[in-house]
């Protein structure tokens, strides 16, 4: 394929999805989705390297999707900043960038059209609506559409055939060929300067995003890649060391914060493998486990599982478990929006809403046994699941992201999991209590420490009001 033997990409990074012959006349573009970053980016690299090499311009294009996936102010303060950022770098080397709004599948092929352009190039998602909008670009437009997995380190398609059952599955062919695909990103390229001038309208779309219903902004975690890479060299040279042994207690600040820039694209898995592997930590290979095994592994098992975020993308032994334990009595049932604001009989889970909700964000062991909590507490797994979704990508800043559906669908659903003892409700799915959680970590002072996160906020809401933090300012005030 031309696409692949004029590029500086590994071969197996790129795939052209359909049999169309490129337009030479028209200017390339890459449609930015899921990578929204200038550097590090082997999809953008691919789209530069095709520019170069036939001679036509690029242009870089996002499409803006209202109320995508329950996401609300907060996430699209988080993904308009970073965009910006990502702009005034494209710009730099001479490279427009426009943003679109609307579904990409009507909006984009016919700005493609309009602008008679000659080669499309994109970044890979395995979530479904990702894949059904480019499965009807595809199918609408008559020029080549050529993918570029620039969010894994080993391609996803490349990496297994088939969803692993576990990581045990998945670790072996992904260590054998990491180095492999660890080849150093190269410069971004000053390209010549087409004249295409365009404005994008950030105030707009930040009073757009400002009027959703939904959590504001939150003021603890800058948006943007020169943010993301600040906190890797702070979590390297501050937290790494002690991430093996205390990354499981809330308690203490030993994670990396990395998973909302991970989750936009404004920094590279491969980035902080390859950082993280200059460095002689002793926790390296735990951090490593979980930035390229474990999150490859949600990847894999999106691309592979249309129903990923139901029941029926469970393991055979979980669905006939929670079926049996269906009519079992719930001790405590809690309605989804009590769940919502935190009023349970737990106040360990409640204390973890309330992060989630404040901060945008929750500690992963704490996401466990918050998911756990409201299978128990649900009238069936079904509403138990949709709850969860809808709790976690409502607030987080990471939600609607593979992670997080295969987080919550190992702890409700057995994925990558084995059974284990048989219980009441949740049946032979791993159970998870507050005993064995104040074993892990000090439950109490985990609390206060979210009451007087809880109490500073709302300070800060009475002394300073929340409206200004991005709305009508064109720019965001992290």
């Amino acid at each position: 394929m031309t696409f692949q033997r004029n590029s500086r990409v590994h071969p197996a990074r790129i795939r052209q999805l359909n049999d169309a012959d490129p337009v030479r006349s028209g200017p390339a573009v890459y449609w930015m989705s899921r990578d929204q970053r200038a550097e590090d980016n082997w999809a953008l690299t691919a789209a530069i390297d095709y520019s170069r090499s036939s001679g036509c311009p690029l242009i870089v294009v996002f499409c803006l999707v209202d109320g995508f996936l329950d996401a609300v102010w907060r996430q699209f303060d988080f993904m308009l900043t970073g965009l910006q950022e990502t702009e005034a770098q494209l710009h730099a080397c001479n490279i427009p960038f426009i943003i679109l709004t609307g579904d990409p599948e009507i909006t984009l092929p016919t700005w493609l059209k309009e602008n008679r352009v000659g080669c499309l190039f994109t970044d890979f998602d395995p979530l479904r609506i990702k894949l059904h909008w480019l499965e009807r670009v595809i199918r609408s437009v008559t020029i080549p559409v050529i993918q570029v997995d620039a969010h894994n380190i080993v391609p996803c398609w490349e990496a297994y055939p088939r969803a692993a059952f576990g990581a045990y599955i998945l670790r072996r062919p992904l260590m054998r060929r990491m180095q492999e695909f660890l080849v150093d990103y190269p410069e971004l390229p000053v390209m010549p300067s087409i004249g295409f001038c365009t404005r994008n309208p950030w105030r707009k779309l930040y009073d757009q995003a400002a009027a959703l219903d939904g959590a504001p902004p939150v003021c603890w975690l800058d948006p943007g890649s020169r943010a993301a890479h600040e906190m890797l060299e702070t979590f390297i040279t501050t937290r790494l060391d002690q991430y093996s042994d205390r990354r499981n207690d809330p308690c203490t600040d030993a994670q990396s914060h990395l998973s909302p820039y991970i989750h936009f694209g404004q920094i590279s898995a491969q980035r902080i493998v390859q950082t993280i592997l200059a460095s002689t930590s002793s926790s390296s290979g735990d951090m490593i486990e979980q930035v390229f095994i474990r999150r490859e592994l949600s990847d894999n098992f999106c691309f592979y599982t249309p129903g990923y975020d139901r029941l029926d993308g469970f393991p055979a032994w979980a669905r006939r478990t929670l079926d049996d334990h269906r009519m079992d009595t719930r001790y405590e049932q809690v309605a989804p929006e009590r769940l919502e604001s935190a009023e349970t009989g737990d106040s360990l889970w409640n204390a973890a809403q309330r992060e989630l909700v404040i901060r945008g964000k929750m500690h992963g062991y704490l996401r466990m046994y918050w998911a756990k909590k409201i299978l128990e507490w649900s009238v069936d797994p079904e509403t138990a699941l949709a709850t969860a979704i809808r709790l976690n990508d409502r607030y987080s800043l990471d939600g609607r992201d593979p992670n997080g559906y295969v987080g919550i669908a190992w702890s409700i659903g057995g994925v990558h999991d084995r059974a284990w003892g048989e219980r009441p409700i949740v049946g032979k799915i791993r159970y998870m209590s507050r005993t064995g959680a104040s074993r892990k970590f000090d439950i109490d002072r985990y609390i206060h420490m979210i009451d007087e996160l809880e109490r500073t906020e709302e300070k800060e809401k009475t002394d300073e009001g929340i409206s200004g933090a991005s709305k009508g300012t064109g720019t965001s005030n992290h």
